[in-house]
């Protein structure tokens, strides 16, 4: 196997062409350098430099094999860099789930460019799933973070949930619908519209803060067709398929045939939240949770 200390005193050797700069440069008497280099050769096979009284100059192997011990040794210098920034948390990979209303978000997209750009040796992957399953996948280090719209089951007890604020609700409804012509709307007049929720069983925390909204106004809910993407749920709007209550993010889908409205309900809102294993959180998630702290600050 090659000693990596003596390419690099072969390297300075062939950049200098001078045993007596290389040695200087590194630290080094000339005798041992060149038994180091003599040595090298005998590993090799081959010598890798002609050298007179007054000249050193590359045999023909020497300019062959510089290249490639070059090359080695940039790997090895670039291995140490990364290595240091996986112990400082600056390198690695971080697993980041998300539900698809949050995904419209200026927080989420101001924080994934934040993130990217003070830690670009860090591979962000982004796992797009309901909030009924992402305490379980924190949980079990599936992912390491997730935003959710629900808080963690109860008894579960190595999640932990931080509260990231409130969002509004608005009300979307179809262009043609005489609401869409009212400057705002309220949750009594739309439960007189089948409402377009994510199915029963996908474990929408948005589903859940809508139920209890209408629970606590004494409203009855019913039930339209059901879309398992915020995207799915205003094309369903679009056609004519019922009303629907989605974050003020969701006025970003400028969707045809779809208009949103303010509702004069005060209290209607969605949490949105972060979660993190309760311990043993690593660096990048520390990182990234300071990021997110960051930019609630200046909000």
């Amino acid at each position: 196997m090659l000693d990596l200390r003596k390419l690099r005193y072969f390297l300075t050797v062939a950049e200098e062409l001078h045993f007596g700069r290389a040695a200087l440069r590194l630290h080094l008497a000339q005798p041992p350098l060149t038994r180091q280099i003599s040595a090298l050769e005998a590993d090799l096979g081959f010598r890798l430099f002609d050298r007179t009284s007054r000249t050193v100059s590359l045999t023909p192997q020497g300019r062959s094999f510089l290249p490639y011990a070059r090359a080695v040794l940039e790997q090895v210098d670039l291995a140490e860099v990364i290595a240091g920034k996986l112990a400082a948390g600056a390198a690695g990979q971080l697993a980041l789930g998300y539900v698809s209303s949050i995904a419209l978000s200026d927080l989420f997209s101001q924080a994934i460019q934040a993130f990217a750009q003070r830690f670009p040796d860090v591979q962000l992957t982004l796992v797009e799933c309901a909030s009924g399953s992402l305490g379980a996948q924190v949980a079990d280090g599936r992912l390491d973070i997730g935003l959710s719209r629900l808080l963690p089951q109860e008894g579960q007890t190595e999640v932990q949930a931080l509260s990231l604020g409130e969002e509004r609700l608005v009300a979307a409804v179809s262009s043609d619908s005489p609401l869409a012509n009212q400057a705002e709307v309220s949750l009594a007049q739309l439960s007189g519209y089948p409402l377009i929720l994510f199915p029963a069983d996908y474990g929408s925390g948005l589903n859940q803060s809508i139920e209890q909204l209408y629970r606590h106004k004494g409203l009855p809910l019913r039930a339209g067709p059901s879309g398992r993407q915020i995207t799915s749920i205003i094309a369903l709007v679009a056609a004519g398929q019922g009303v629907a209550l989605v974050p003020e993010c969701t006025q970003s889908l400028m969707n045809k045939g779809v208009t949103y409205r303010p509702l004069v309900d005060l209290d209607a809102y969605a949490q949105l939240l972060v979660l993190t294993r309760a311990e043993g959180r690593s660096l990048m998630v520390e990182a990234f949770m300071k990021v997110i702290d960051e930019l609630l600050y200046i909000r």
